[in-house]
């Protein structure tokens, strides 16, 4: 095996323009995921907040059960 055909060895094992693709493509995925879990975490806190008010949790899906009940009895 001749030296021209050796690539260049790194810990990852990677090339110079690999390693880069390769954090862009990382960079990205971490970005989109952030972003996802911060809408998830917005809707989340609209449907159940963590931090209760003065009169605790309320039933809101409940509610609209109940509403239908009422008016059909």
């Amino acid at each position: 095996m001749s030296d021209s055909t050796l690539r260049p060895t790194t810990a990852s094992g990677l090339t110079e323009p690999e390693a880069r693709e390769f954090h862009s493509i990382f960079v990205t995925s971490f970005i989109a995921f952030t972003v996802i879990a911060i809408i998830a975490h917005i809707l989340v806190w609209q449907w159940r907040p963590w931090l209760p008010g003065p009169n605790g949790y309320t039933t809101g899906m409940l509610d609209g059960v109940n509403f239908v009940k009422s008016m059909l009895t």
